[in-house]
């Protein structure tokens, strides 16, 4: 199982919103990128969170300084609204790019584009999802988009099939109502989507603890977990995070 660094970015910094809002300064990217692969990190997602809402391209340049110090995969996203936006992350060291915005509010087709051109172990869907309300313990989620702040009219469980079946190869799976709030998992959410598809999931939002981690992980087993705000104010450590898995029987990379 996969440990993952989750960096929410406003360039030049990495930030840690609350439910994606009010966004706190945690410290410079390049350093937290070196940080968290030195404690081991399986991987790190790097998403610019403003992008989209600012109606800009990513930066590219912090990407690449990013990119130079890491010798694990590196999933980047943030304002992707084409297939020369991947090229360009491509060429200055993502491995992987995240979409959210354009695929869902524009243009779906892109991630069958980009599928087909790069392959579907290179295109992540980043699916924020909001628990809009539950009917006889059926519960309903909305995908939202820039940044936590605007609704879509796609419930979230039929985007996960859907970008499957366009040819995604990877979801980054996070909560609107749990993020940043360090009080655990969506477990209903992570359920549902993990039953209805077969590609990679990886879980995000609202780690609170170690035992938040194993549940989640015992429980569901995800492709990975994303790690954010145990990391950002040094509550916990890579190391400790995969002893803990480790100890219970969960294979990781040590």
């Amino acid at each position: 199982m996969r440990i993952i660094a989750k960096l929410d970015v406003k360039p030049p910094y990495v930030i840690k919103p609350v439910h994606f809002e009010g966004l706190r300064k945690i410290g410079p990217s390049v350093d937290l990128v070196q940080k968290y692969y030195q404690q081991g990190a399986d991987e790190i997602v790097y998403i610019d969170i403003v992008a989209s809402l600012y109606q800009r391209r990513i930066l590219l340049d912090d990407v690449k300084t990013a990119a130079n110090q890491l010798f694990v995969p590196f999933c980047v996203g943030g304002g992707v609204r084409c297939i020369e936006d991947f090229s360009h992350l491509f060429h200055h060291g993502a491995d992987k790019v995240v979409l959210n915005t354009h695929a869902v509010q524009e243009n779906p087709q892109l991630i069958d584009e980009a599928a087909k051109i790069f392959g579907s172990q290179a295109v992540v869907i980043n699916i924020e999802a909001k628990k809009t309300h539950e009917n006889n313990n059926n519960p309903h989620w909305n995908c939202y988009t820039d940044c936590g702040r605007i609704s879509s009219d796609k419930n979230a469980i039929s985007w996960a099939s859907e970008v499957q079946e366009r040819g995604a190869g990877e979801i980054i799976l996070q909560s609107v109502d749990k993020d940043g709030r360090q009080q655990g998992f969506d477990n209903q959410l992570i359920e549902k989507v993990i039953s209805t598809i077969n590609i990679p999931v990886v879980v995000a939002s609202g780690a609170g603890s170690l035992s938040d981690i194993v549940d989640v992980a015992t429980t569901y087993n995800p492709s990975g977990i994303a790690v954010s705000s145990l990391l950002h104010y040094d509550r916990l450590t890579i190391v400790e995070i995969k002893q803990a898995l480790s100890d219970e029987g969960i294979e990781v990379n040590l």
